[in-house]
């Protein structure tokens, strides 16, 4: 088994926390590789060099062995970007969190070496998370035309802006606000819950619709079944809108359409014996945890 690291310069390191990553994985018993830019800001924070045989230029070009794992470093942000530099590529994937909520990266890092160890055990299982697909007026087609979390249409100016939505050929609802938000399960606890959808449990077949700020405060958040094709048609007062797929944006003009469906490439996400969704989702919320013990503890 080869551990392929992947992370991001973005991410706030500590050369304390990058000194015990480097020992965990170092003692893992097996084989690892990290990326070019991780390689250096380690160096540049803790003095460790990285051999030039542990280092890959760019997940997207590298090869990877059938017994392959990716894992990443840092938050949601940096697990959203090695799915799309894996561009489709069947890996299984895990993250150990750096970053602030993480429920992608849903590994603490105080637990990371207990983590290499279920990896190298085996004891985990590997869960098909779906992906979107996105067809339509892009200023140009994406290299990577599928999201793992959400896809977005929203305003890009203070004019709001009206989404036809349909469900094959029955129209949904125009949405008239700020935007509209089509996540998958996997995304439902991401963009899709700050403007009030709900969570939905990663083995549910579908798709969530949640409006942003609706002009219309009736409208609600639909969960409608991923065998169907989603069309959206954008009209606006100002030139364009912004569509997102993930943490990728573009300015999309107005009249846009697109079309969203199930992608057939699917994303293997590992699940650590010890760690399931709702462990994650009950820890990261603070479900059943009294507001009174944790203001006494902030005082200690």
């Amino acid at each position: 088994m080869e551990i392929v690291l992947f992370s991001r310069p973005r991410v706030n390191h500590t050369a304390a926390e990058l000194r015990r990553f480097i020992t965990a994985v170092s003692d893992c018993g097996m084989k690892w590789r990290l990326n070019e830019q991780f390689a250096e800001r380690i160096g540049n924070l803790t003095g460790i060099d990285i051999p030039t045989d542990k280092r890959y230029a760019s997940l997207s070009e590298t090869e990877l062995a059938t017994d392959a794992i990716i894992v990443c470093y840092g938050g949601d942000g940096t697990f959203l970007e090695a799915v799309r530099r894996l561009n489709g590529r069947s890996v299984p994937m895990v993250g150990i969190n750096r970053g602030r909520l993480g429920f992608l990266a849903s590994i603490p890092a105080d637990r990371m070496e207990e983590a290499f160890a279920g990896l190298r055990q085996g004891a985990y299982t590997t869960q098909q998370r779906s992906l979107l697909q996105v067809e339509g007026d892009f200023p140009e087609a994406p290299a990577h035309p599928f999201a793992f979390n959400e896809f977005t249409i929203q305003r890009n100016t203070a004019e709001m802006i009206d989404v036809e939505t349909y469900a094959g050929d029955d129209m949904i609802a125009n949405y008239r606000g700020d935007g509209i938000i089509l996540s998958t399960p996997s995304g439902s606890t991401a963009y899709s819950l700050s403007v009030g959808g709900p969570i939905v449990a990663p083995e549910c077949n579908c798709f969530i619709l949640s409006p942003i700020a609706p002009h219309n405060l009736s409208m609600r958040p639909v969960v409608i079944p991923d065998t169907i094709r989603i069309v959206f048609r954008v009209t606006t007062r100002s030139q364009s809108a912004l569509a997102t797929l993930d943490n990728m944006n573009y300015t999309v003009p107005n009249g846009a359409s697109f079309t969203v469906s199930k992608a057939k490439k699917s994303i293997n996400l590992i699940q650590l014996q010890n760690i399931s969704f709702y462990d994650t989702l009950r820890n990261k919320m603070m479900w059943g945890l009294d507001k009174r013990d944790l203001d006494n503890n902030n005082k200690i």
